[in-house]
């Protein structure tokens, strides 16, 4: 696999850092990505969510319609990641938002 810490996901990465609110973020995204991307990026963040709180695989299936295949993935990346996924939603929690 290619190292991902590249100028050009550097320059992209100051870029989200550099948008101000939701609305910056949504002209943003949708440009950037298919909605398919987002809705799958998205639900990814909410499958960790869930995975944190620990609902059963089967139940996070049903809510978020994310495949097993998914859900096992999101779970590896809790367990033996880089914790991005972790900050994120500790951050999350810490300013109130869902």
């Amino acid at each position: 696999m290619k190292n991902l810490h590249t100028e050009a996901v550097d320059r992209l990465f100051q870029a989200i850092l550099n948008l101000k609110d939701l609305d910056e973020c949504y002209s943003f995204f949708e440009d950037i990505c298919t909605i398919k991307e987002l809705q799958d990026i998205s639900q990814r963040l909410e499958v960790a969510e869930l995975l944190s709180q620990n609902i059963s695989y089967l139940e996070i299936s049903k809510k978020t319609g994310a495949s097993t295949a998914t859900i096992s993935r999101v779970n590896k990346c809790l367990i033996y990641g880089n914790d991005g996924y972790k900050t994120a939603l500790e951050r999350l929690k810490e300013k109130g938002d869902k």
